[in-house]
């Protein structure tokens, strides 16, 4: 059996991945589409980076059978940890316009790194929560910031599906070894028109972190609705390759 584990980014929910689920279950895979805490509502204690790829390696740790990793936007820092703590469990990496980033770099420093002006992407349609601890993003931002390409419909459906995140579950650095997290196998599936996460900030952590396999899509932030077809056959195809390795 082999287990596919989808992770989301902020704002999100497990939602995302549902145009995926069936063509994974196709292809022989069962998909788990994981909640992860510090989104929607949280106690009088912060969610920390550990909570959050404690909840994912936890998982992980109970499955047999080979495990690929798929994380979304911001997702992507999480299942770096993830393949870093639990690197012999892990068939494989791929990020869908997600944060491949280096070693102790957030995605603010990469942007700095390369001249980007902030604020970027949703950052400055952000407002703030009632407790000030965390971010909305409001509907008509997330529409024409992550969903343009998709139809009208699924746009707003999905602009009013997101949540508020908890900035210390949103605002992370991965901590990685080549000898761990650098010797598995990676897929970058690149949205072109991302208004969220530009091209030119996936490019340069594809460049700044080589070695992955990379799929282009004429797609926004979230091809799950805008090229759901081309990013499932993409999915689907690494997978197996990595599967039968």
């Amino acid at each position: 059996m082999s287990h596919v584990v989808l992770v989301h980014g902020a704002w999100a929910g497990s939602w995302v991945w549902d145009t995926l689920l069936e063509p994974l279950r196709r292809a022989g895979y069962v998909p788990h589409p994981l909640a992860l805490p510090g989104v929607g509502s949280w106690g009088v204690d912060d969610v920390t980076f550990d909570d959050v790829a404690t909840v994912v390696a936890d998982r992980v740790a109970g499955l047999d059978g080979p495990v690929i990793l798929v994380g979304h936007s911001g997702g992507g820092i999480v299942v770096t940890q993830v393949a870093e703590m639990l690197p012999e469990r892990i068939a494989g990496v791929a990020y869908v316009a997600g944060m491949m980033l280096l070693s102790g770099v957030d995605f603010g420093m990469l942007c700095d790194g390369i001249g980007l002006e902030a604020p970027v992407g949703i950052s400055r349609w952000l407002e703030p929560t009632g407790d000030g601890r965390g971010t909305i993003v409001p509907p008509e931002a997330g529409a024409a910031v992550f969903f343009h390409e998709a139809h009208a419909a699924d746009a707003i459906g999905a602009a009013r599906r997101l949540v508020p995140q908890l900035e210390t579950a949103r605002l992370m650095a991965p901590t990685w070894t080549p000898e761990r997290f650098g010797r598995l196998s990676r897929l970058y599936i690149e949205a072109t028109l991302d208004h969220s996460v530009p091209v030119i900030t996936q490019r340069e952590m594809q460049h700044l972190t080589p070695g992955a396999q990379v799929v282009s899509l004429e797609s926004d932030h979230a091809p799950q609705l805008s090229a759901r077809d081309d990013l499932a056959v993409a999915l689907v195809d690494w997978c197996t390759e990595r599967v039968r390795t």
